[in-house]
């Protein structure tokens, strides 16, 4: 129960309350930050994926199955069948006699798919000997829906830490993935061009052309309508060629070229300074007209008679039985006029065979192609984000689903009409058997297929896309977390253009401008930022009839004249035109009252353009927006009372909503907004309309770990945000026994809900850095960090510190400093043959040849957990059948089995040991046998380290604590930095940390560093934090006086010391070291084999690592001669061949003759024998087989 406004004003003493303080604007915005966590509760981050989800579980698939609910029979139109009602159920795996529930931890362990029954209510026709009769049936399954977690349908929503801690979850798990076949799944979200919105572009050749990409429901199409040698042209995929735009509108009605010119508007605007470029617009026109004569069309007949003939002669347009449907005049217009109705701008509606509104849109897109010739800047932008949408995880799924069960309908119908078609079928027959079946479950298939694979080929609606989800990465919670606000780009990353990859002005807010990968995805792949929200779809009829209440004129009532009256702005809803308001600016605002009063829905958007004289209303889905405190004449609506109700907890974050404190944007709606990052005073912000909630929100979850990024330079804050990815941590409280939160299980339990991932990366002593901002604690990675904090001393030191090198103490690693451990997962499988032959598993042998390799090994023959692994040893002792194909008559004796021991393969010298063996059946009924082998690594020499500034090095040398300097309180450092990393990169937030982490050890409490956040109060100034270190006994610039371990005198100058938090990235000597001796060769080249993993290693040369073009050019310069030849020629491929001195062609030596022969010449008279690499005669025969003849001049050495 809530307290009243009534009851506080009683309760409340005028004495204890100061009323004007707390009526009285907020002073700085670090009141307002409580509205950020309160945000993150309903929105954001994750919950943009769990929304789409939910709303396609709960409405989205509603209206495929409403859309598509009757199915009938071709060859009998009475028999029918009509699906009710949809649903999907809870999480389960349903066997004969009952339904076992799901979770996901479950199948996680088990390789099994998260997923849920989908039922259906359907009503069929079923019958005997020509009677039919009507039945219904409820829960029919047709098959499984994969359930994202903690999404409405999992059994994780809702639940509270300890409930989830027993389910074995880690309560900091965002969801908003699928657990297929054991692997954990993202679909990422998919950046496409705005559906049902006119784009106009420009193509190669320079030709101006308006494009709308229709979505319906029912159809997808695209429309384009561009001028080419000053003619304007229909291209639509349905038509053989490109249609004069003239003849379409025709075709559609408007048959008169006066009412035509009219539509595209005889505009005022167009003066007499722009004859010229007029004249070009005007000649366009008169072209198209012309073209009409020349074609010899005037009337609408006669134009859909040219149309019928320019339809394709393929499998477009629908079947007979749609055409029927669709016309009344007995197919007399024709595919043509079908495609006119449902294909060409499909989005546009036709009612009772009323085009015009279909001609006024066509009429505005002209309008703005011919503005665009005129005026270059009336081009669209397709990189500005306004003119993007977001398609989430509910809306992919829900494409794949209505192809998946329209696939389904589609069998059905092909089953009843073959089973009608048989003259001597059975008796009784029932429709409802066509639909259910093992083998009918196509959608279960298809949805668990396409997950898996990440292939999106849906031909139905020409959706061919690959690497749509991805493996959920666990190196770090981070990097998990940052995975989830991904953007994937719409085309493909190889295409060098500048355009799409630069950081745009409407990103702001909205997508982070800082976390994006190097290399050839730079500036394509975005991640959004802290408080974005992606909106899903509002319905659409109620909105409509508010703007025609709210004065909007409807188009049906206009002449084409009026389209383009200058006092008057047409009024475009979700792309589609529904009329004119002659007063635009009483009409947003009367929309945008309406939207902060909770009468209309909170994402809807109102825009005013000045510049097309429109007013864009938009509430569909996947448009980015971002909550924002609304301002009265600069004025914050937000007061400190509210905020002290929210923290009281009597007011939460949809109340601001409610109550129209806070509002959504769009980035369109954002133009005509002007919005203050802090509040100042009233008379400077009187034009304000928002005040930023909080500056550092621009940044994403990775960004925001950086502390200080302002201070950085971008580049570094770049960098960090992909090393941020690959740092070692704690990945969740399920990875192992000892972090699990409730204590209510015996070992056993504790085992069960461990996480076994196929690769493990864990710090042994994680931190949670002494230099926080607000963004780690609104994430949790305070709770699970990825690094330890290390007292860092910036100085040259050795020599060993160059380029970035780290010296890194012995003293400290041996205390357990950045020390990790990796956990791989083996699994092995007992497979059972068609033959019902089976793998088995023996005792191990104690004695014997092989008894040293199977030590480890317990009595059933599976290695043992805690036992110390090495190179080569058995972990399984497993035995394959001889025989797998012919029948089994008896028990198979010892001789019908070989075998086939699980071998480990590790580094050599390297001790690990056996963590965790688990059994479990796969999804055929198979034993699966998992091992998890863990490695405890120190940190070694070329093991890569990173601060949070991008500030990366390897371990160049560790020393004695003895030889490191120490300060005057004993302080000695973890590391020392060389001071040349910082001039260059210029992250002086690397050295406000240090700065900071001194305040903070030395004052016990957590210094701040977010971004933006010193006039807000969310990040420490320097001029505070140094007044803390003179407090404290420290010089106020973080310098200390150090005392060399050498000789024990002072050094000669001061040195910046301090604790840094740094990160221990997965890049590791021990994974990536290889040499070898001799050893195997490509059969073709005779060159060493190339890779690790080969045994090979890239090389060119045999007894060692690969020389290549830049290592070769080094030692050409060098002038080491000899030394080429060795590497290049002698360790590598030497070959010995036989040249023909005459005729400089390869001979060969006949044993037969016992001397060698040339080829060419067929004798031996003139030829030298040499050497050469064995690649080199390879060339000269493969370019002989070519038709080029090498020659080979010799000389006498």
């Amino acid at each position: 129960m809530g307290l009243r406004h009534e009851d506080l004003d009683l309760t409340n003493d005028d004495h204890f309350v100061d009323k004007q303080k707390l009526s009285a604007p907020i002073k700085s915005a670090a009141d307002k930050f409580q509205l950020v966590p309160e945000f993150l509760k309903v929105r954001g981050l994750v919950k943009q994926h769990l929304d789409s989800f939910n709303y396609f579980i709960n409405v989205g698939i509603r209206k495929i199955v409403r859309a598509n609910s009757r199915i009938t029979s071709t060859l009998d139109p009475s028999i029918y069948l009509r699906f009710k009602d949809v649903r999907v159920g809870e999480p389960c795996i349903l066997s004969i006699s009952m339904a076992e529930k799901l979770n996901p931890h479950m199948c996680r362990l088990a390789d099994m798919t998260y997923a849920a029954p989908i039922f259906v209510d359907i009503e069929y026709v079923h019958g005997s000997h020509g009677q039919t009769t009507i039945s219904a049936k409820d829960n029919v399954i047709i098959g499984r829906m994969p359930i994202m977690l903690r999404s409405c349908r999992c059994v994780l929503h809702g639940k509270d830490e300890e409930e989830l801690a027993r389910l074995g979850e880690c309560p900091l798990d965002p969801g908003g993935y699928f657990v297929i076949k054991g692997t954990e799944k993202v679909l990422l979200i998919q950046e496409q061009l705005s559906k049902n919105r006119i784009i106009i572009d420009c193509d190669k050749k320079g030709n101006i052309n308006a494009s709308v990409t229709s979505s319906t429901e029912m159809t997808k199409s695209k429309t384009v309508i561009q001028m080419d040698k000053e003619k304007i042209y229909l291209f639509l995929h349905q038509f053989v060629k490109k249609i004069p735009i003239i003849i379409v509108l025709k075709a559609m009605g408007m048959e008169s070229d006066q009412e035509i010119v009219q539509m595209v508007g005889r505009d005022p605007r167009f003066s007499a300074s722009l004859l010229p470029s007029m004249e070009a617009s005007i000649m366009a026109t008169y072209f198209c007209f012309h073209e009409c004569i020349s074609e010899g069309v005037t009337t609408r007949q006669e134009a859909l008679d040219y149309l019928e003939a320019k339809v394709k002669k393929s499998s477009y347009g629908p079947p007979e039985k749609v055409f029927i449907l669709y016309s009344a005049i007995k197919l007399l217009d024709g595919k043509a006029l079908y495609i006119l109705r449902a294909l060409f701008l499909a989005h546009v509606p036709v009612r009772d065979n009323n085009y015009r509104q279909k001609c006024f849109y066509v009429g505005v897109m002209l309008r703005r192609m011919i503005e665009a010739m005129l005026n270059k800047d009336a081009m669209d932008d397709k990189d500005y984000v306004g003119n993007k949408r977001l398609e989430l995880s509910g809306q992919l799924i829900s494409l794949l689903f209505e192809d998946l069960f329209k696939t389904m309908t589609t069998e059905a119908i092909k089953k009843v009409d073959g089973i009608l078609q048989k003259p001597t079928r059975a008796s009784r027959f029932d429709f409802s058997q066509c639909l259910t079946g093992e083998k009918n479950h196509n959608i279960s298939f298809g949805l668990e297929r396409t997950l898996s694979t990440g292939n999106f080929d849906i031909k139905r609606f020409r959706m061919h896309r690959k690497g749509m989800t991805q493996v959920l990465t666990r190196l770090s919670f981070i990097g998990s977390m940052g995975f989830i606000t991904k953007i994937s780009p719409q085309f493909e990353k190889s295409r060098k253009v500048s355009g799409p990859r630069s950081l745009q002005p409407s990103q702001w807010g909205m997508l982070c401008p800082c976390d994006t990968p190097e290399g050839e995805a730079c500036g394509l792949v975005k991640n959004l930022a802290l408080m974005t929200h992606v909106t899903t779809d509002i319905e659409e009829g109620p909105l409509v009839a508010m703007c025609y209440k709210l004065g909007v004129t409807d188009l049906e009532v206009l002449s084409a004249e009026e389209l383009h009256t200058p006092d008057s702005f047409l009024v475009i809803f979700n792309g589609l035109i529904i009329g004119k308001h002659r007063r635009p600016q009483y009409f947003a605002n009367s929309l945008r009252r309406l939207r902060r009063a909770g009468k209309i829905g909170e994402f809807v958007s109102v825009f005013i353009n000045e510049k097309q004289h429109c007013v864009y209303v938009a509430s569909d889905g996947g448009r980015v927006c971002r909550p924002l405190v609304i301002a009265d004449n600069g004025v914050s609506r937000v007061k400190q009372y509210h905020m002290k109700e929210l923290q009281d907890g009597v007011r939460t974050f949809d109340d601001f909503i409610r109550e129209g404190l806070i509002e959504y944007l769009d980035v369109n709606e954002e133009n005509n907004a002007l919005i203050a990052l802090y509040e100042g005073s009233p008379k400077k912000m009187k034009d304000i309309t928002h005040i930023e909630i909080e500056p550092f929100t621009i940044l994403g979850v990775v960004a925001g770990l950086i502390p200080y990024p302002h201070h950085n330079q971008s580049p570094r804050n770049t960098y960090q945000c992909a090393m941020g990815k690959q740092a070692m941590g704690n990945i969740a409280y399920n990875q192992a026994n000892y972090l699990l939160p409730v204590v209510l299980y015996n070992d056993l339990l504790n085992q069960l809900l461990n996480r076994m991932d196929s690769l493990l990366y864990l710090l042994v002593y994680p931190q949670r850095p002494l230099l926080t901002t607000r963004t780690i604690e609104l994430v949790g990675y305070d709770k699970l960090g990825a690094g330890q904090n290390a007292t860092v001393a910036v100085m040259s030191n050795t020599g060993y510190d160059i380029e970035d090198a780290i010296v890194m103490n012995k003293a400290s690693l041996d205390r357990g400093f950045v020390r990790c451990i990796v956990m791989k997962k083996f699994v092995a499988t007992c497979q059972k043959y068609g033959n019902d032959a089976v793998d088995r598993i023996l005792r191990p042998q104690r004695t014997g040849p092989d008894a040293e390799k199977m030590q480890i090994l317990d009595d059933d023959g599976i290695a043992s957990p805690g036992e110390i692994i090495r190179p080569n040893d058995v972990y399984i002792n497993k035995q394959v059948p001889v025989d797998t194909r012919n029948n089994i008559t008896s028990q198979q004796s010892d001789s019908q089995y070989r075998p086939a021991r699980e071998y480990f393969k590790g580094p050599e010298g390297e001790t690990q040991v056996v963590d965790r063996v688990a059994l479990c059946s796969d999804k055929n009924g198979n034993l699966c046998i998992k091992c998890i082998i863990r490695h405890t690594r120190r940190p070694e020499l070329g093991d890569k380290f990173s601060s949070r500034h991008g500030q990366k090095g390897v371990c160049g040398t560790i020393l004695q604590q003895e030889d490191f300097p120490f300060s005057e309180r004993g302080i000695c450092p973890d590391l020392i930095m060389n001071p040349h990393g910082f001039p260059s990169r210029m992250t002086v937030g690397k050295m406000i940390e240090l700065l900071g982490s001194k305040a903070g050890v030395s004052s016990g409490r957590f210094h701040y560093g977010s971004a933006f956040g010193e006039e807000s109060g969310h990040a420490d100034k320097v001029e505070e934090i140094s007044k803390t270190l003179v407090k404290h006994g420290f010089s106020y610039c973080g310098k200390d006086l150090l005392y060399s371990g050498l000789s024990g005198e002072p050094l000669q100058t001061y040195v910046f010391m301090g604790p840094i938090y740094y990160q221990k990235l997965k890049h590791m000597v021990l994974d990536k070291m290889h040499a070898r001796g001799s050893g195997p060769r490509v059969m073709m080249t005779r060159q060493p084999t190339e890779g690790k993993s080969k045994n090979g290693g890239k090389l060119i040369c045999h007894y060692g690592l690969r020389v290549g073009e830049m290592e070769r050019d080094c030692l050409i310069a060098y002038g080491a001669s000899m030394l080429i030849y060795e590497r290049l020629m002698l360790s590598s491929d030497p070959f010995e061949v036989q040249v023909c001195r005459a005729c400089g062609l390869l001979g060969y030596y006949d044993y037969k003759l016992k001397k060698a022969v040339c080829s060419t010449c067929k004798n031996g008279d003139s030829i030298a024998t040499m050497k050469l690499p064995y690649a080199c005669k390879l060339l000269f025969q493969e370019l002989q087989s070519m038709n080029v003849v090498p020659r080979l001049k010799l000389v006498e050495s």
